[in-house]
């Protein structure tokens, strides 16, 4: 047993390239950081991000299959994972920044334990879960669908003890609605009314973009008089996404403590994005997508991000994961590699 360890170790030495995980290989951890447990993350620790799964698709209203998103996206992340370690690092070739994916220090700390039949356990794992991370670390949650956003929102600004956090939500649609006579009112469609509602936020703190499609009636008095941020893909498409991004995040960081950023990948059109569980016609490009991601991650009242609904079952091309990799991945560079 000594002898077989002595050889592989004495391989590994006379061949460094060994070290270099093809992207395929190992274990799905996200941009292959190594593997750990939230709750012994201290803030003595040198960790930049703490990377957590909610494989929770429940609370859905349309197709199911978000449970497999965070699995998804992790694997899809070890591609930029592979190139960084195999060419010693990399130019980014959109900033010009150079780039060592391994000088940034992640922590996936695997899923966070969810009840497919119960959905105030589950929320309530979720807050605690993210609460604990957020003590000491930039938290980043992969989804599961979008009720998920709320109580890791609540778990992130008790964590904090803030007064007030930011909401910067990309998504297809408001997920504003009070109740729903078949979803009652805890689901995916009411988890930004539910934020709004809390302790920690309202809707004058709350900034939507890419918003399309139909929602309730007179649903522009509503943002009116709440102060709701709302910025529509007809925004988008007359203002440009670097205007529309940058006016959403100051709305949402002003006279707040932080401002958490969820993204739900049905905000990129299904032409691109097709792998989520409710598409909406006449979404972002990746483009406008990269965008938004690279301006919120520049910005210092970031603090917090989810990355939801991605459903890969129904994109054969795998390359809805692999683009909602490729955000979470623009976020964080803009946090801590730039």
């Amino acid at each position: 047993m000594s002898r077989n360890r002595m050889n592989a170790a004495a391989f590994k030495e006379s061949h460094p390239e060994a070290d270099v995980e093809l992207p395929y290989a190992g274990f799905d951890t996200f941009l292959k950081a190594e593997p750990g447990n939230v709750e012994n993350i201290s803030d003595e620790d040198d960790v930049d991000v703490a990377v957590l799964g909610v494989p929770y698709d429940s609370a859905v209203s349309n197709r199911p299959g978000a449970r497999y998103g965070p699995q998804a996206v992790r694997e899809a992340s070890g591609w930029w994972a592979y190139l960084s370690g195999y060419k010693g690092g990399l130019t980014n070739m959109d900033t010009g920044a150079q780039v060592d994916y391994s000088q940034l220090s992640i922590v996936d700390c695997g899923d966070i334990p969810v009840f497919p039949m119960d959905y105030e356990l589950t929320a309530e794992s979720i807050t605690a879960h993210i609460a604990t991370a957020a003590e000491n670390v930039f938290p980043l949650m992969i989804g599961g669908d979008h009720y998920c956003t709320f109580p890791a929102f609540r778990g992130f600004a008790a964590s904090r003890d803030a007064d007030s956090v930011g909401l910067v939500q990309i998504d297809a649609h408001t997920d504003t609605t009070e109740e729903s006579a078949i979803y009652g009112k805890h689901f995916h469609g009411s988890s930004t009314r539910l934020i709004a509602e809390s302790e920690y936020s309202d809707y004058e703190n709350i900034s939507q973009v890419g918003i399309r499609g139909y929602e309730s009636p007179d649903f522009f008095e509503f943002a009116d008089d709440t102060g709701l941020n709302l910025y529509t893909m007809r925004d988008v498409r007359e203002r440009g996404i670097k205007a529309v991004a940058t006016d959403a995040i100051e709305a949402a960081a002003a006279e707040t403590d932080a401002v958490y950023v969820t993204f739900d990948i049905d905000s990129v059109d299904p032409s691109v994005a097709p792998g989520t569980g409710t598409p909406e016609p006449g979404g972002l490009d990746a483009r406008e997508a990269h965008a938004i991601m690279d301006i919120l991650g520049g910005h210092e009242a970031v603090e917090a991000v989810d990355l939801m609904e991605v459903a890969p079952t129904y994109d054969p091309t795998e390359g809805t994961q692999r683009l909602a990799a490729y955000l979470l991945l623009t976020l964080i560079e803009r946090q801590f590699v730039e």
